[in-house]
């Protein structure tokens, strides 16, 4: 009887390349609708917004100081 050598099957292959692309394709479109705000994933779109109060101190001015008396002449007008 004689020795026959190693069968090899070809089955055309190459696929698993293409399964990875298309992995990485729906994860990075995934990823760009969520980061763009497309997909919220936490379902706030509908509660309304955040309310921020601030309440902010009352500042007043100093008082101004009266001043000096007036001299009792009063000053000349300016010579044309």
């Amino acid at each position: 009887m004689e020795d026959r050598g190693p069968t090899v099957i070809n089955t055309g292959g190459g696929n698993g390349g293409w399964a990875v692309a298309v992995v990485l394709a729906v994860v990075a479109i995934g990823a760009l609708l969520l980061f763009t705000g497309v997909v919220d994933i936490h379902g706030g779109k509908g509660g309304g917004g955040t309310s921020v109060t601030v309440n902010a101190p009352e500042v007043e001015a100093p008082a101004a100081e009266k001043p000096a008396a007036s001299p009792e002449k009063p000053a000349a007008p300016a010579a044309q």
